[in-house]
């Protein structure tokens, strides 16, 4: 199929707007070509991942548009960096490497694009509403648009992101476009407990094992709660889009394209259907993790960053079960988030119970934990598939109870409830 481009997407790849814009342009149209897309369309938000540093080339691409000249044309967001650059000296990588990293930041800074540092733009300012066209990259906040928000995008990585929002254009494929948006897999939770279907617990692990059977497939869940929260598809969507490639996912009664059956997959039928009972979820929750409950040296919450809702559930727990000192505990955010912690008094009585709290960036993608070995325990799908390989942590996964319990205790406690 041949790409057909507009008067104005020509004279981008001419040259008329610059010399970063016309890179951009060239690296879009290669890609829509893969694709095999037949035309460009307009986006109206952008999630940028490439502010992460993951090496030297990375810097040097986002300063090559700098010196082009490049400016975003469409209001455009930055996920984590590696540096909490409000408070640097969390980092405990080399000087050299945390130049780098700052710098990389600065620059996606210098094109337009907004501070804001976190992986959930969606809980913060311009979010993506139903239908909207956007160039999201960061694989929980793609999941999350498209999911619970309706709004339409692809799965974007490292610098097609930028490329996206400096010429305001993508290919038309894939997520973009209506037809490929209908459920392809059906989940159907069977007797499972009314109190666990409530609980922050579940989210993370049923996303685990959806996106383990589905890969790339648009999976569909029935049998959720219509009063499911943001955060609780939140936590799911990102375990999903780690241990699979889920890039949307439908609730019936519950996300927006999926008010029932037959709107999940488009009047027609699933191609596989799992059933997913407690049995099934246990054995999810016990893959996620590597060592038998034991000694705990970190706890870490906060992926995606942690939200007031959340911090409100974690305030009085902390307050009657604080850590013990022998174990770090780390809390990641955005800088809203902070600040509103702060002028609450809450940030304060964190710090004193000896909890940090880290924004900009998160414990899996940067050196900021200070310990360098041992068990990580977690409430995240997310922190518990990515910190063996990340980060060389062994992790146990639980509930926020049993994450701030454990860290009080320094060894894993349980809540035989939550899975009876």
């Amino acid at each position: 199929m041949t790409l057909q481009l507009s008067p104005k997407d020509e004279a981008m790849l001419a040259g008329e707007f610059g010399e970063a814009t016309r890179m951009a342009m060239r690296i879009l149209t290669t890609m829509a070509e893969i694709y095999g897309a037949a035309h460009l369309l307009d986006i109206e938000l952008a999630h940028i991942d490439g502010c992460l540093y993951h090496g030297y080339s990375g810097l040097e691409f986002a300063e090559k548009l700098v010196a082009g000249g490049a400016q975003v044309v469409v209001p455009t967001t930055l996920n984590v960096g590696a540096m909490d650059l409000l408070h640097p000296e969390n980092f405990q990588g080399t000087a050299q490497v945390g130049e780098w990293a700052t710098r990389t930041m600065k620059a996606y800074e210098a094109m337009g694009c907004q501070p804001i540092y976190t992986c959930t733009p969606y809980q913060m300012t311009q979010r993506p509403t139903f239908g909207q066209q956007i160039a999201w990259a960061e694989s929980n906040a793609i999941v999350f648009a498209n999911s619970a928000l309706g709004a339409r995008t692809n799965r974007y990585g490292d610098f097609i992101d930028i490329c996206a929002a400096i010429t305001g254009r993508v290919p038309a494929v894939g997520l973009h476009l209506e037809e490929n948006r209908r459920g392809q897999i059906l989940f159907r939770l069977q007797n499972i407990p009314d109190h666990l279907l409530t609980d922050d617990v579940l989210f993370p692990v049923l996303g685990y094992l959806i996106g383990a059977h589905s890969r790339s497939r648009i999976p569909v869940i029935e049998g959720l709660r219509p009063d499911t929260t943001e955060d609780q598809l939140k936590a799911l969507g990102a375990a999903a889009a780690s241990s699979g490639a889920v890039a949307l996912f439908h609730a019936i009664g519950v996300t927006p394209e999926a008010e029932t059956f037959a709107d999940a997959f488009h009047g027609g039928q699933p191609e596989d259907i799992i059933t997913v009972t407690l049995d099934d979820l246990r054995a999810a929750r016990d893959r996620l993790a590597t060592v038998p409950d034991g000694a705990v040296q970190v706890v870490a919450l906060g992926s995606p960053h942690f939200s007031p809702q959340e911090f409100a559930q974690l305030m009085p727990l902390i307050a009657q079960y604080p850590p013990h000192p022998d174990v770090e505990f780390v809390v990641c955010t955005n800088r809203v988030v902070y600040a509103g912690l702060e002028k609450r008094g809450w940030l304060e009585q964190l710090q004193n119970a000896g909890v940090r709290v880290i924004v900009d960036t998160c414990v899996v993608v940067t050196p900021i934990v200070h310990s360098n070995k041992g068990t990580l325990m977690t409430n995240s799908g997310k922190f518990a598939h990515y910190a063996p390989g990340n980060i060389g942590f062994q992790t146990i996964f639980g509930s926020l109870m049993e994450c701030v319990r454990s860290a009080a205790l320094g060894h894993v406690w349980r809540d035989n409830s939550l899975w009876a």
